[in-house]
């Protein structure tokens, strides 16, 4: 005998850019949170952490706040801060056991639970991620160059537990995306879900079927890689930015000359890295490198950049360029802060060209979903994209020529994986979908 289904179900959609949590009745209503911030209202709360102390050593705790707070806080720029983006990367990563923030040693799991808290306060009165029913997304393959998804699950379940949703069950994000995709359909259909996060790309095959007005749905096969977003990003910086901050120059050790190390400039061009510069001795590092340096003035602005957190600026500036070459040909990428003055001509010649190995290998993660479902691209009637960089013209021309135009759709690029959770959360049976914890 079936309980009976919760009064409300949570789908939490936490991602390396942006996080969503959306509520569903069960009548099949589903709507996300609001946040009200600066005289507007959002839907999208921004995955992202500012600490800050009004004094230094003032008490052992930090102030935090989180999404547009954050941002907030980290601008108006009044007091010692630490700014933290895209942190979600270092999930699964075995190597990146905390960061000092202040006088506190930080864990994943610590600024997890710390960003969690910040978006409970803000949804407002009678939210509460204790509910008995929590979806929660999780990638397919979490992010990394090699990423180890068992921790990665620990480490959400141990954030969730500290705000009692030690209960959550975990979904694949692709397939919350497909749950939500699946509403619109009027007929038994074969469906491909592309999720294009910040951190990682992932695709699941699902069979949806309507029996007595039930929605029934069947998964096939999915598969994940590390290549999104935040790699497109990686990729206008390590062309353009950094040969400008000191990559591909000389400093001198006693007799020798050799070059700058390239990490510090994977580090700049990978966001959540960057953001650990300040606090992991890369900073120091990059000091004393400068004190040698047969020209010192780049690396002196890749100092600046990270010792007055102009990171999130200049991801503002390479993300905002990499979204008008969708509908551009041409554009001129300009960052200028503190004295640094970083002005570039890119187009989508050339940032196809720098991106081509990243899309073949998108094309490859797509070919193993298929062939772990055991079907081909013939037999999938409709490809359901989402998330920002699935409007990337590369991106879709890559999923045109595999399954043709009239089968590609999308929706909201931020909502729909939040939506779907919520909505699973409702099925008879949500443990079914919880597969993915296993993983």
């Amino acid at each position: 005998m079936s309980s009976a289904p919760p009064a409300v179900s949570i789908g939490v959609d936490f991602g390396t850019s942006n996080t969503v949590v959306a509520l569903s009745d069960g009548d099949g209503r589903v709507e996300a949170i609001r946040f009200d911030h600066g005289g507007r209202t959002h839907s999208v709360y921004v995955s992202a952490l500012c600490f800050w102390e009004e004094r230094p050593g003032a008490g052992l705790h930090p102030h935090a706040e989180g999404g547009p707070w954050a941002i907030e806080q980290f601008l108006e720029g009044r007091t010692i801060h630490r700014f933290i983006q895209s942190f979600k990367t270092f999930a699964a990563s075995s190597a990146f056991n905390t960061t000092q923030i202040f006088r506190q040693r930080y864990k994943f799991e610590d600024l997890l639970a710390a960003f969690l808290r910040t978006l409970t306060r803000h949804a407002g009165e009678g939210f509460d991620l204790g509910a008995p029913t929590i979806m929660v997304g999780r990638p397919v393959k979490f992010a990394g160059g090699n990423p180890n998804d068992e921790l990665a699950m620990q480490r959400y379940r141990a954030a969730f537990e500290r705000l009692g949703a030690g209960h959550a069950r975990y979904v694949y994000e692709p397939v919350g995306a497909a749950f939500s995709f699946a509403r619109s359909l009027d007929h038994d259909a074969t469906v491909l879900v592309a999720d294009f996060g910040g951190g990682t790309s992932d695709f699941s095959v699902m069979r949806f079927s309507r029996k007595g007005g039930v929605l029934r749905a069947e998964p096939l096969g999915h598969a994940g890689i590390g290549i999104a977003g935040d790699t497109f990003d990686y990729r206008i910086v390590d062309h353009i930015v950094s040969p400008r901050l000191g990559k591909g120059t000389n400093y001198r050790s006693f007799d020798k000359v050799l070059p700058i190390p390239n990490h510090y400039y994977s580090s700049l061009a990978r966001w959540h890295q960057l953001a650990m510069m300040r606090g992991n001795g890369d900073l120091r590092e990059l000091q004393q490198l400068a004190r040698t340096a047969i020209d010192p003035a780049p690396l002196n602005d890749f100092i600046t950049i990270v010792d007055h957190d102009l990171g999130f600026a200049l991801y503002r500036a390479v993300s905002d360029t990499k979204v008008a070459l969708s509908s551009n040909d041409r554009v001129e990428f300009r960052f200028a802060r503190q004295g640094i003055d970083i002005g570039a001509t890119v187009t989508r010649d050339d940032f196809e060209s720098w991106i081509a190995d990243d899309i073949e290998r998108l094309g490859a993660t797509v070919d193993e979903a298929l062939a772990k479902s055991g079907i081909t691209a013939s037999d999938v009637e409709k490809v359901f994209l989402t998330g920002g960089t699935s409007f990337v013209p590369a991106v879709q021309r890559l999923f045109a020529e595999r399954f043709g135009e009239a089968r590609l759709t999308s929706a909201d690029q931020f909502e729909s994986i939040a939506y779907g959770l919520a909505l699973i959360g409702h099925t008879a049976d949500p443990d079914r979908w919880t597969f993915a914890e296993a993983a």
